[in-house]
């Protein structure tokens, strides 16, 4: 007799406990092997609707699966409902900072807080001085790029990120 509820497998009225321990295993492998055959999911969140809705076409051609949010509170949410695999996440929106407290907060959250996070913004453009070292620690991003961004560089990265589970595991400095 085998009970899949509770891993029971009996047999003339004995248990085998290392029966037990294999079927755990191989649920736990076969569990793995499903969810790397389903599409990885990304986050946007940018309050630019014709960048996110370009992006959101570009990642879905190439097989993943898109949301988006608009606003950093909104996204947020979001996040914390969806736990994405990726999030692409802009700098200014309504506020000139909101993404900068959208990603330090992602990170005081458990669940997300390995959830790899490519800012992309234009800050770097609008703001020339301003430059943020991934190594420095207070903007806990795996990637920093600037917008406009290449289409090959943001398929590339999204592959890269989402691919690898060592490379989804950061620290809380964001460093790989």
């Amino acid at each position: 007799m085998i009970r899949n509820s509770r891993f029971e497998i009996r047999d003339f009225g004995k248990t085998y406990p290392c029966l037990q321990s294999r079927i755990s295993n191989l649920e736990s492998i076969l569990h793995l092997v499903k969810t790397m055959n389903e599409p990885k999911t990304i986050l946007i969140i940018d309050d630019d609707s014709d960048y996110v809705r370009a992006n959101q076409a570009l990642l879905e051609s190439s097989g993943y699966k898109v949301r988006s949010a608009l606003n950093g509170r909104d996204g947020l949410q979001l996040a914390k409902t969806l736990q994405p695999d990726l999030v692409l996440l802009d700098i200014m929106m309504s506020e000139r900072t909101e993404g900068f407290f959208v990603l330090q907060e992602m990170r005081r959250v458990p669940a997300l807080s390995a959830t790899p996070v490519i800012v992309m913004s234009s800050i770097y453009s609008d703001e020339p001085a301003f430059r943020v070292d991934p190594e420095a620690g207070w903007l806990p991003a795996n990637l920093f790029l600037a917008k406009p961004v290449e289409p090959a560089r943001l398929l590339a990265e999204a592959k890269r990120l989402t691919s690898s589970p060592s490379e989804a595991i950061t620290n809380s400095a964001g460093r790989r």
